[in-house]
């Protein structure tokens, strides 16, 4: 196996010493950088974007070329691709999101949902993890990732984004037979998705529960939280124990202590979160991730550079934290603001290690 130059990023989730906190951001590959758009612009659509190896290797780089002090690449892809894969019909309307033509609204589609031949249709993902994984020459890891079992539930039941979940809840309290049903194919599929990205050369994978803080105390923990275990299990089983795995509950860190004990070895947290609570309650069991609010970057350097230093304060002295966003970044951030943030984790951090 090849030797990755700054595996500052790994490191961290093995809690092992580092120079300084590691940090990437949540959707770095995207709209706030004008190459990420002008290469949409030659793609033509978001979902040629993400099919073509060739567009999602070049958008996957952009971030890293222009801001050498980030410590990981991610896939660029879309939680969506898996229910696209089951039939569902994914496609995109401008500035209305993501949307499907046949989502899951009666019992006989959901009966008649069934676990996909990934490595077929999903064979364009692996091409991609491949081919940024070569693209990097091995200066820094690649995450590889996949919306969770809940996450895409909502959207499949739903049938787009943006929602007042009212329908997936419905299903949840009404028939959770039909949500177990649709849940363990999720799960299984998502199980064999990381599965063939890790095969195709990703160094970590994710999963990211952008939806589980929608649901109740003991919901979560039955409906997402559970399904995300299963997946972390079945990984290992499969021989991928030395990958590490991250989870990211958007609006769960009330779940922190149960997160911590499912087998993943990162917990993302969104800035609603206070690291050092967090901290205490995980203890050594897992690294922490996060957790700067994104709209911070929408403001001046003066104040990024203190809400920076209060994130690296929060979690304090030692290792196990990588510096992250509480979400994705907006597209309307300044590019001279993301580099302030980034100059400033790289620099102020040092103290802490």
């Amino acid at each position: 196996m090849s030797i990755i130059q700054n595996d500052s990023f790994l490191k961290t989730l093995r809690r092992e010493s580092t120079p300084y906190t590691p940090v990437w951001m949540m959707r770095q590959a995207g709209r706030y950088l004008p190459e990420y758009r002008e290469s949409r612009k030659k793609a033509g659509n978001f979902l040629e974007l993400c099919k073509n190896k060739n567009f999602a290797t070049e958008v996957a780089l952009q971030p890293l070329d222009r801001y050498p002090f980030l410590d990981a690449a991610i896939l660029f892809s879309d939680i969506l691709t898996i229910p696209d894969a089951m039939g569902l019909g994914l496609y995109f309307e401008d500035g209305e999101g993501p949307k499907f033509n046949y989502p899951l609204h009666g019992e006989e589609a959901i009966f008649k949902l069934d676990i996909p031949d990934v490595e077929e249709s999903l064979s364009y993902v692996f091409d991609a993890v491949s081919s940024i994984k070569k693209a990097l020459s091995n200066r820094v890891p690649l995450i590889g990732f996949s919306g969770s079992p809940w996450t895409l539930a909502t959207y499949m039941i739903e049938g787009q984004g943006g929602t007042d979940f009212m329908k997936v809840k419905k299903m949840m309290y009404s028939r959770p037979d039909l949500m177990s049903h649709i849940l363990k194919i999720n799960a299984e599929t998502v199980s064999r998705y990381l599965a063939c990205q890790i095969k195709a050369g990703a160094d970590v994978v994710m999963l990211f529960d952008t939806w589980g803080g929608i649901l109740s105390h003991h919901e979560y923990e039955q409906y997402s939280l559970n399904y995300m275990k299963v997946i972390i299990s079945n990984l290992n089983i499969l021989g991928f124990e030395e990958i590490p795995k991250i989870i990211f509950t958007k609006g769960g860190g009330q779940w922190i202590s149960k997160q911590a004990k499912i087998g993943a070895d990162g917990i993302g947290l969104d800035w609603q979160t206070s690291l050092s609570s967090a901290r205490k309650q995980v203890k050594d069991q897992v690294t922490l991730q996060g957790n700067l609010d994104p709209s911070i970057l929408l403001s001046d350097p003066k104040v990024i550079e203190s809400a920076v230093k209060k994130v690296l304060d929060d979690y304090g002295v030692g290792e196990g934290h990588i510096f992250n966003l509480g979400h994705g970044i907006t597209q309307f951030t300044p590019l001279e603001n993301v580099l302030v943030m980034l100059e400033t984790v790289r620099n102020y951090s040092k103290k802490f290690h």
